[in-house]
């Protein structure tokens, strides 16, 4: 299986589950480890490896198919790296509800059938992804200003990749190029220079960044996208240039806005300091 399909963190109760929606396939992959920890009401991170390890080789014995078909994907480890996981769909995740005695069986299948009831219905809505999206930001501790500010920069940045694939660039290598462009010209620094200056290791960089490197970055992207479709590049070395003129723009406005407030505007504050002084705010 690609590892191609868009990883996100849900809760079922105050547990995290790591989920992915696959849109080949339309159809979610849940972490077979967090399913486990969740029916098992069990924290332990090695105790449920245990017990998932116990219980394929219990339904191999049995003959039951839903081991034998397990799925991988890279999902993120408690100790933050990405590592091959395995991954049920939700009819693999019904079974093993069957071969796992839980008090939470019941609602977790309400859970599930709810997680598939949104996604269908945000297919069908995009405004309820977005509507789910504030949620999830506000859960984390954001503060309402900054998901105001990442959700457009969410916007911004599909029209910049519509472009690019408006022009056949591919998603992966190229993009991932002209985006490092983007953040050396405006900032300075590749994204994976930029993670390491806020501390971070697999962390996604936008969702560590201040309200001051969202907007900056989002007029970066923003200039590409426009001057992209003036000048109608045909080369990639043509869309580099595009890329270049882009976070040029941006630098500008962020050595003004330095030069007028006396404040640098590439910050070493990442997600989870952002959230402490938004609690702190809160408090006062």
């Amino acid at each position: 299986m690609q590892n191609d399909v868009n990883v996100k963190l849900q809760w079922f109760e105050s547990m995290h589950i790591r989920t992915s929606w696959d849109e080949a396939e339309e159809k979610w992959w849940f972490s077979a480890l967090d399913i486990v920890a969740v029916l098992t009401d069990q924290a332990d991170y090695p105790k449920v490896r245990n017990y998932w390890k116990w219980l394929k080789n219990k339904l191999k014995q049995e003959g039951s198919e839903v081991v034998s078909v397990t799925n991988q994907l890279k999902l993120e480890a408690p100790d933050g790296k990405l590592r091959f996981t395995d991954v049920l769909d939700t009819n693999q995740v019904f079974r093993i509800i069957q071969s796992i005695p839980s008090k939470k069986a019941e609602p977790f299948k309400l859970w599930l059938a709810e997680v598939a009831k949104q996604r269908v219905d945000q297919l069908q809505d995009p405004e309820l992804s977005i509507e789910q999206a504030m949620l999830d930001y506000k859960r984390l501790g954001y503060s309402d200003n900054w998901i105001n500010q990442r959700l457009k920069s969410i916007e911004i940045r599909k029209e910049l990749t519509d472009e690019w694939k408006k022009h056949g660039l591919q998603e992966g290598v190229e993009f991932a190029f002209l985006t490092d462009v983007i953040y050396k010209t405006w900032a300075g620094k590749t994204a994976k220079e930029y993670k390491q200056y806020k501390g971070l290791k697999k962390e996604n960089l936008r969702d560590n960044m201040t309200n001051k490197e969202l907007v900056i970055n989002m007029l970066a992207e923003l200039s590409t996208k426009e001057i992209s479709e003036v000048a109608n590049p045909q080369s990639f070395a043509e869309h580099e240039d595009v890329a270049k003129r882009g976070g040029g723009v941006a630098k500008e406005a962020k050595l003004k806005l330095e030069a007028e407030t006396g404040k640098k505007v590439v910050s070493t504050q990442n997600a989870k300091q952002l959230q402490l002084s938004n609690k702190d705010r809160k408090n006062d």
